[in-house]
């Protein structure tokens, strides 16, 4: 097929191109029929017209063969139809059953409905659904709660009805059918005798009644409490007494539409207090702290044998007080901790500089200069950002005004595709530019986070440096994911920021974590001033967490003012997770061959840890410690992880052991040294035991959550659907009408036409000869055929 663009809305072509072959054929064969193969008496005149009569009707015959076409840009009816997807899945039974009479009102407005039913009982595949049911400028109609239970995700399947610029409507009715369920949460491990927190919490939708929820810890009622409201979180603690696997169990007394989500299962694996090792010189608060919480040996300096520990905490030691620092340094590299607290006489005041000490930690002794960095922002102007764009410029701006002039900043706006607006120059000079630029973005198109990754990945070139994505996460992230974790190892870090109407935090949580990067809200972006040297950092002469997504600082509230830091500064590649109000590095992690490395470089005048050691700051202590140890139970034999799940879910048993296991129904394999993987699913919910470890079944997820779900937003959004209601049938009518009008390539084939006129003129040349013999003027054996 070749074609020819004539104008913007017109062009020709020919659809069987290799038929013209045989032009020249017929043309030669005509000239040999006429000039060679006839006789007679004819004249040449004759001769020459009747030759270019019959080339016309071959070259006609022969280009209506080639099949010529044109292509124009035309205003087009369409062909207006509806594909409505009727969730059939449990969780929407608690809603009105709509379909059947929106159906009939779409029909009566003279637009075709076709009805697809989806899932059934527990399962909701509704991503799949959408994905094998749209088609190039369709219009769908889902009529569910979009919990998505199975199958791809409701932002993959919107992703793929872009790419075909198909809509996505939803009609998703508020439930009207009381339904509570209930879940029990907390930590899957916890050590012996030491208090832990759990919360049972109760959902719900529909009428508004109580529900009476009593918790049961090894069958014994630890707790019972009546709520009225949902949702409601109920907190509890509890002490475990012996070692291995204890259940706690939820319930909830309620009369609602379904019983499976009445009681909720939940394993906790108690364990030995992991041993740490406590080195110091002097006596501090903090080895009292450690000691109701692990099982603590203390030293004046570091020994021989350390095997029997999981981490090694320093408080305060000088370089020279801390004793075998080549076995320590051989400990953290095959997988033990090491927690280094501050104090007067740690870091500079210890002599650390230049020592083997120095060299494990994630900081550096002394503190560090400004540096030069190149930074990239890069600015969601995607559709789905249309709405919030005010919010994403304020957000934008607010970020470049944390970045001290030192840095080099460039600038990138994305929607499906990134678009380069400014090259990566000095913020001393260019301050003003990129923020009138900033200001001047427009949004329109498509949402493709890994666009805008990777276009600033380009503008940065062979730079290392940062990239600081400002989006409300409108997209899968998945691919973006992938491009900031190859950024990463690279040297370029991805830091994400939340601004818009409606943010999806996972989204950008998870590209961040991919990229070695931190998530901040747009309120939150005063702590980039602290990272990149700006004038924004906050006042004041508290503690600030600098990434709340990671596993010490999570859910920390810190109200403690330190007096003091050691003069530290963090290390490229390091963890800078608490800072004071100044920017000094208060608490930094990273890893050290297979271990763990913590510092702690805020402390009181006394030199001990004061306020970081009650309560709520005291959390970021015991977080941080527990970082530094890692898994409890990474010197334990037999089986050490089995993680709860729910009926029809597979749970993967781990054993460690010399030997591979023989336990019956499973099979092991080989997952590393001495380490062994099976997976068991459960048919039902309850509590299951494999060998020495139980493991908990819960209900299905498909009554976990009720009403509609926050994907359906982004998905009608993103695919530039509607959202309608029950009773706009007509709308929705009106809507897939508008969605096939409009003006679109319209082909026609012309082959008709060639082989009519082919006819006509071979009609025209025969019937002038045949009138010239009746005339006379010829003769009907003048030798042409």
């Amino acid at each position: 097929m070749v074609s020819v663009e004539l104008t913007d809305a017109l062009s020709v072509g020919l659809a069987r191109p290799l038929f013209l072959l045989a032009l020249p054929l017929g043309a030669a064969a005509a000239w040999a029929l006429i000039y060679r193969a006839a006789s007679g008496a004819a004249s040449m005149t004759s001769r020459r017209w009747l030759l270019a009569a019959r080339v016309a009707v071959v070259a006609l015959v022969v280009v209506g063969a080639a099949g010529p076409y044109t292509v124009q840009s035309r205003e087009t009816a369409g062909d207006p139809s509806v594909t409505m997807l009727v969730d059939r899945s449990d969780s929407v039974a608690v809603t009105p059953n709509v379909a059947g009479r929106l159906s009939e009102s779409i029909e009566s407005a003279g637009v075709s409905v076709r009805r697809v039913p989806v899932g059934a009982n527990a399962s909701s595949p509704i991503g799949d659904a959408v994905a094998a049911n749209v088609r190039e400028n369709g219009s769908l109609i889902l009529v569910s709660d979009g919990r998505v239970t199975s199958g791809q995700s409701l932002r993959e399947a919107a992703a793929l009805a872009r790419s075909v610029n198909a809509s996505v409507s939803t009609v998703s009715p508020e439930p009207r059918t009381r339904e509570r369920s209930v879940t029990v949460s907390g930590p899957e491990k916890a050590s012996l005798g030491v208090e832990n927190r759990f919360a049972a919490r109760i959902d719900g939708v529909g009428p508004n009644t109580s529900a009476t929820v009593t918790v049961r810890v090894d069958g014994e009622r630890v707790l019972e409490r009546t709520a009225n409201d949902v949702p409601t979180t109920v907190p509890f603690n509890h002490t475990f007494q012996s070692t291995g696997s204890h259940t706690i169990t939820a319930e909830i007394d309620v009369t609602d539409r379904f019983a499976a989500n009445d009681v909720s299962r939940k394993t906790v694996r108690v364990v030995e207090r992991p041993e740490v090792l406590y080195v110091s010189p002097g006596e501090y608060p903090f080895r009292e702290y450690l000691g109701e919480l692990y099982d603590v040996t203390t030293a004046e300096q570091v020994p021989e044998n350390l095997s029997s520990y999981y981490a090694v905490v320093v408080q305060d030691a000088p370089a020279d007080s801390i004793g075998n620092v080549d076995r320590l340094q051989a400990f953290v590299i095959d997988g033990g901790g090491l927690l280094v607290v501050g104090g007067p006489n740690a870091f500079a005041g210890g002599n650390y500089r230049g020592s083997e000490i120095a060299s494990m930690l994630p900081v550096s002794v002394g503190e560090g200069q400004r540096r030069a960095t190149n930074i990239v922002l890069s600015v969601d102007v995607s559709g789905s950002a249309e709405g919030g764009m005010r919010i994403q410029k304020s957000a934008a701006l607010s970020v470049l005004d944390q970045l001290g002039d030192e840095n080099e900043v460039g600038l990138v706006g994305f929607n499906y595709q990134a678009y380069r607006v400014s090259d990566v120059e000095p913020l001393s000079r260019n301050r003003g530019e990129l923020q009138d630029k900033i200001r001047r973005l427009r949004a329109g198109g498509a949402t493709d986070i890994a666009a805008g990754v990777n276009g600033a990945a380009e503008l940065l070139g062979d730079r290392t440096g940062t990239i600081i994505l400002v989006s409300d996460g409108g997209d899968n992230p998945e691919r973006a994911a992938e491009i900031a974790a190859r950024l990463s190892e690279r040297g370029i870090r991805v830091i994400t920021v939340g601004a818009g109407e409606r943010v999806n935090e996972g989204t950008l949580r998870t590209i961040a974590g991919a990229g070695g990067g931190s998530y901040f809200r747009a309120t939150e972006t005063t702590r980039l001033g602290i990272l990149f040297g700006g004038a924004g950092a906050p006042g004041g002469s508290g503690l600030v967490v600098l990434d709340r997504s990671a596993f010490v600082t999570s859910g920390v509230t810190l109200t403690s003012s330190p007096a003091a830091f050691n003069a530290v500064s963090v290390r490229p590649g390091a963890n800078f997770l608490v800072a004071g109000s100044d920017g000094q590095p208060a608490v930094a992690t990273w890893r050290y061959g297979l271990g763990r490395v913590a510092t702690v470089s805020a402390y009181s005048e006394d030199g001990t840890l004061d306020g970081l050691l009650r309560e709520p700051d005291s959390l970021l202590l015991t977080r941080t410690t527990n970082y530094a140890i890692g898994d409890p139970e990474r010197k334990a034999t037999g089986i050490v992880g089995l993680p709860d799940t729910r009926v029809g879910v597979p749970t993967t048993v781990t054993y460690r052991g010399t030997a591979r296991p023989e336990i019956e129904s499973l099979s092991f394999r080989r997952a590393g040294e001495e380490t062994y993987r099976a997976t068991v699913t459960p048919e039902e919910t309850g509590y299951f035991r494999v060998a020495n470890a139980t493991y908990a079944a819960n209900y299905p997820a498909e009554y976990a959550s009720f009403g509609p779900a926050p994907g359906l937003d982004s998905l009608v959004e993103e695919t530039g659907g509607r959202e309608f209601t029950a009773g706009q049938g007509a709308a929705i009518a009106r809507f897939a009408a508008d969605r096939a009008s409009g003006v679109r390539p319209v082909q026609t084939d012309w082959t008709w036409l060639f082989l009519l006129a082919g006819l006509l003129v071979f009609t025209a040349e025969v019937s002038y000869r045949r009138l010239q013999v009746r005339r006379q003027t010829t003769t009907s054996d003048g030798g042409l055929p």
